[in-house]
């Protein structure tokens, strides 16, 4: 298990506003944000994203994920949770012969994913049971999904990312201080996981994965 810092840069690009979004009805707009359909991509910003359109930034990601892995040019790489497919459309562009599959819990998400990835995506839960053999994939990814299920359904997604990838790498949000919960809390609109690293670290022992991991912090 390493500890990656891969999507960090791209994290700490963007300021929040946290008072702003805690102040602004923010148990209604949860509840918006929590169906992930067209308001939490592309609606107002207090819902979600504001308008989730690519701009180029998976590239750095997809990159630093084949470096890392050093994946063959007809790699198997899973992405759960994957919105719009933005990470797989780029390692479609590095590696043209490889094989993709995506899936995310939304509808809208899938349907209005990029049309050169559209195809290798489906709408799934993190935690159903995935539809592929043991150790199927050289690369699992998820990013900024598995904090948004509760424990016990965290249980199920952790130990299928596990069993169907040779590689593992998954993204959540974390805290180290009261002022980094604080924020969290404040900004966060479908997180249901609010863990320490440690207590992800023991979480993750507990359910069997072994995988890479890393924790996105509101400073």
């Amino acid at each position: 298990m390493k500890v990656l810092a891969v999507v960090t840069p791209l994290h700490l690009r963007t300021k929040r506003d946290y008072l702003g979004r805690m102040q602004d009805d923010k148990v209604h707009c949860m509840e918006i944000a929590k169906k992930f359909g067209r308001e939490f991509w592309d609606g107002e910003r207090r819902y979600g994203y504001g308008g989730y359109t690519y701009d180029g930034r998976w590239a750095q990601v997809a990159r630093s994920l084949l470096d890392i892995y050093n994946l063959p040019a007809k790699a198997k790489i899973l992405d759960v949770g994957c919105g719009k497919g933005f990470l797989l459309y780029e390692f479609s562009r590095l590696l043209p012969e490889a094989e993709l599959h995506g899936f995310d819990i939304s509808p809208y998400a899938v349907s209005h994913a990029k049309e050169e990835i559209r195809n290798r995506l489906f709408v799934q839960k993190a935690e159903q049971a995935y539809d592929f053999a043991d150790g199927y994939f050289d690369l699992v990814v998820s990013l900024g999904t598995l904090h948004n299920l509760k424990v016990s359904d965290l249980a199920v997604a952790l130990g299928e990312v596990e069993r169907v990838g040779r590689e593992k790498y998954i993204m959540v949000e974390s805290y180290r201080t009261d002022a980094e919960l604080f924020n969290l809390q404040c900004w966060a609109l479908t997180c249901e996981s609010f863990f320490r690293p440690e207590e992800w670290q023991w979480l993750m022992g507990i359910f069997g994965y072994q995988g890479d991991y890393e924790f996105i912090y509101f400073e």
